[in-house]
């Protein structure tokens, strides 16, 4: 294979010939109707029947650029046929060869030619009936497989290609790793006849029986590495701790704020997981501003507030992992709040430095400490609770008795991360992962499945529903004023951009997008001269976003014009109203998320989302934004109508179009779930399930689970 083709199967990610094999079509053209050459026009995709001639190769004129010739013929006419860089075609054919050809008529000199079309040899000609043709010739077939391309590689080459496969009996040497009964049970095709199905349907059941076995195949894949790696946690000793909920109940009742139910209800679930003497698995999943650090910290107090194991003294350990300085800190003010009285210490570790609350000179404040007295009263155990960003997991933070781990954004750490953090201690410790991403429950299901699910379904008391809108450009002054209002009341903004600098108009394809430097700039000078207003983006040092984020919530910013930087967990209560430019460049989960900012008090908050899209689906997708009354709901939405696209991360998380189609059917993922359970309870280590170990090892390589 020349280079040029190895490096372009590269770029699509295609080593072997089992990668060319799942390499599926994106969709399928139908070539029912099919047209006479005497009838084509300029312009048009048309499908032709017809013989092969003049078959030869040579190189273009100027370009030289490598190509085949030939001419096809029907009754009615002939035209002549180009294929530019697929010489090959040419030798693949011989003179009078009956073939099937598809591509856009070109014409020059007043003659048409088809530019590489698809091609392919059919056994004979379909039957003509009137002025199209038409064949119910089930040997011939009326769909053909349209591939994603890449410079170098057409749809077309690999449409042969894998013929070529198909043909030289290779299919064989591919053992089916679905057990028999699972595939009768659900009617799904064999390994072997869905790979035909789905590159040379017969027919559009076909290609669908077969997507569908695709789509079964990788959820249960997923799920039965989730399934294997929960009964391996739950086979490890965890401290077990009994919760006395009347000693507890003081230490709630004191939350400057009441819980809802689905706090409550979340909050037993913990208290029953501690209980169990195996580690805790939990994903809380919660909107902005649901009360999640609540729960958390619920459970952090029945932690430390239990012995270790045969001692009268000292206190079980907390880990509070958060994924940037500013959130730790906000945590670590949260809890300070929450533990003030108790006589517990909280430490906080950060790439800026260290602090410990209580303080001795200031017994309701913290103080600042050395990174080593920090961690000698974390390994001696005189520091219960120990709040941080990624310095939480290096090798010289040891704990004493590390019985519970959070980790907040969970979606943010990298699995060896949140590993790292949790193989910390010799007896595992109980974990929850903390969301407010809104995920759809099937998505859930599949990537977390080894977790047990916990929703934040409500708001706390006294929060007002925001009011969202949608933009256009010629809106403008009128949202400005309105503003203006709440900032007349004391109130604070937030802009959101989504580049931080200006882009190059000179280059092409430039994104003309607002930047937070300018629209700094430009709001001072037209729009809000009176007002203070600062920007805050990615490029900034942890050091000036904390110092930034400080001045804000002090109310010495009046106005914050930031990247999607804000976008998880930052709590300014007095901040109402954010203004979010370019609106239809994000997706709903995250602009649910940046409105999320100004949710966080009693007072109104407003939403303006400015859109300079014409497009009716991307207007629609952002009225869905308005009309949604939780993250829940939106993600549900997103999944249905981007569907196969980049939601949610899916690059990310490595899985395919097929998956996340799949994760649009909640069936389908429960039916894997369970067969996936099945299959481990009966055997934990699949010694007696070789395939599936063999698929197992290779999905992990593909699946990040990020």
């Amino acid at each position: 294979m020349p280079g040029t083709q190895a490096k372009a199967l590269a770029r699509l990610g295609i080593m072997t010939v089992r990668d060319l094999l799942y390499y599926f079509p994106s969709r399928y053209g139908d070539t029912a109707e099919i047209r006479f050459i005497e009838n084509i026009q300029k312009g048009e995709e048309v499908v032709l029947y017809g013989t092969l001639s003049h078959l030869k190769t040579k190189k273009a004129f100027r370009t030289k650029t490598p190509l085949a010739e030939a001419t096809l013929a029907d009754d009615t006419g002939t035209i002549k046929i180009i294929w530019f860089h697929q010489a090959y075609l040419a030798k693949m054919f011989q003179e009078g060869a009956l073939v099937k050809a598809q591509g856009k008529v070109s014409e020059r000199n007043g003659s048409f030619s088809l530019l590489n079309p698809k091609i392919e040899s059919v056994p004979k000609m379909p039957i003509g009936v009137g002025n199209s043709l038409f064949s119910k010739d089930a040997n011939l077939g009326t769909l053909y497989p349209v591939y994603p391309e890449t410079k170098g590689i057409t749809s077309n080459w690999i449409y042969h290609t894998i013929q070529k496969i198909f043909s030289s009996g290779t299919l064989t040497l591919f053992p089916d790793p679905i057990p028999e009964e699972i595939l009768r049970k659900y009617n799904l095709p064999t390994l072997s006849t869905a790979l035909v199905w789905i590159h040379a349907p017969q027919k559009e059941k076909d290609a669908q029986a077969a997507r569908k076995r695709f789509a079964f195949e990788e959820i249960f894949f997923i799920q039965l590495q989730r399934q294997k790696e929960k009964l391996e946690w739950k086979s490890h000793e965890a401290y077990t701790v009994v919760v006395n909920t009347d000693s507890i109940r003081p230490f709630i009742d004191k939350f400057p704020f009441p819980l809802t139910n689905a706090q409550e209800k979340s909050i037993d679930a913990l208290f029953s997981d501690f209980q169990r003497g195996h580690p805790m698995s939990r994903l809380l999943e919660g909107d902005v501003g649901s009360g999640k650090t609540a729960v958390a910290a619920a459970g952090a107090y029945a932690i430390v507030t239990t012995r270790p194991k045969g001692q009268d003294f000292g206190n079980l350990q907390v880990a509070y992992m958060a994924p940037t300085e500013i959130l730790a800190t906000q945590h670590f003010e949260s809890f300070i709040e929450y533990f003030h009285g108790s006589s517990i210490s909280i430490g906080l570790i950060t790439g800026s430095g260290c602090r410990k609350f209580p303080s001795k000179v200031n017994p309701g404040g913290w103080t600042d400490i050395s990174r080593k007295q920090l961690l000698t009263w974390v390994a001696n155990g005189e520091i219960p609770i120990l709040i941080g960003t990624h310095a939480l997991i290096q090798k010289t933070v040891r704990f004493k008795h590390l019985a519970y781990i959070v980790i907040d954004e969970q979606h943010r750490f990298g699995t060896a991360q949140r590993q790292k953090l949790r193989e910390k201690e010799g007896i595992l410790p109980h974990l929850l992962s903390m969301t407010a991403t809104p995920i759809p429950r099937t998505l859930a299901l599949t990537l977390y499945g080894d977790l047990d699910l916990s929703l934040l379904d409500e708001m706390p008391p006294g929060r007002k529903p925001i009011v969202t809108e949608i933009v256009p450009p010629d809106k403008r002054i009128d949202v400005y004023a309105r503003v203006r209002e709440e900032l007349l009341k004391g109130r604070q903004a937030y802009v959101i951009c989504t580049r931080i600098d200006e882009p190059d108009p000179d280059k092409e394809k430039a994104i003309l997008a607002k930047s937070v430097k300018e629209e700094a700039k430009r709001l001072k000078k037209d729009i809000f001269p009176e007002y203070v207003i600062d920007i805050l983006h990615s490029k900034m040092s942890p050091k000036q976003k904390q110092e930034t984020m400080l001045r804000f919530k002090e109310d010495r910013i009046d106005i914050l014009v930031a990247t999607s930087v804000v976008e998880v967990g930052v709590n300014v209560p007095n901040a109402t109203v954010i203004i979010i430019e370019g609106g239809e460049r994000f997706g709903l989960a995250q602009l649910h998320q940046l409105r999320g900012r100004v949710m966080r008090s009693s007072y109104q908050p407003y939403c303006f989302v400015f859109a300079e899209t014409k497009s009716q689906t991307s207007v629609q997708r952002l009225q869905a934004l308005k009309k949604a009354k939780s993250g829940f709901d939106l993600a549900e939405y997103d999944l249905l109508q981007r569907g196969a696209g980049d939601l949610f991360g899916r690059k990310q998380w490595g899985i395919t179009d097929l998956g996340m189609e799949a994760i649009k059917n909640l069936k389908m993922v429960e039916a894997a779930r369970e067969e996936a359970t099945i299959i481990i309870t009966r055997d934990a280590t699949l010694n007696s399930y070789p395939l599936i170990q063999a698929k197992i090892q290779e999905t992990k390589k593909v699946i990040h689970f990020e």
